[in-house]
């Protein structure tokens, strides 16, 4: 039997600042929104439609997420479609899809910022080094 395929990759903004939380053992865990714009023309005019994304993302990759990423900040990110379901206060079962980020672009935007950083999860992170490289990690 062939594998399934679950690959998401998402160019937008996003739409408010993450929210960081931890679970009971210790794992930091974000939840944040992306607008993706999509443009198509019909009757010869221009017609717009958003869309808005749910997304989590875990571990280091969440601490960046929270630490740098705000509201109107343009990214690219890669993952995976997730569902999961769960029964509210009333009783009643709920259920959602969204997206789990397991890397992430910071792209140009509101922040500028002086280059982009690609964040790959659970890969440590320091965002201040000079030097966003090893040197044995050069291709020649």
């Amino acid at each position: 039997m062939a594998g399934d395929l679950n690959k998401v990759i998402l160019v937008g903004r996003v739409v408010r600042d993450p929210e960081l939380r931890y679970t009971p053992g210790g794992s930091a865990v974000v939840s944040f929104s992306v607008a993706n714009n999509r443009i198509y023309v019909k009757n010869n005019e221009k017609q717009e439609v958003v869309s808005f994304f749910n997304c989590v993302a875990w571990g280091k990759l969440a601490e960046t997420v929270a630490n740098y990423c705000k509201k109107g900040q343009q990214l690219a990110l890669e993952g995976r479609l997730q569902q999961r379901s769960w029964q509210d206060k009333e009783g009643n079962k709920r259920s959602t899809v969204e997206i789990v980020a397991e890397s992430l672009q910071f792209l140009g935007g509101r922040q500028q910022a002086d280059s982009q950083v690609t964040i790959e999860q659970d890969e440590p992170v320091d965002i201040n080094s000079d030097q966003p490289f090893a040197d044995d990690e050069i291709p020649f």
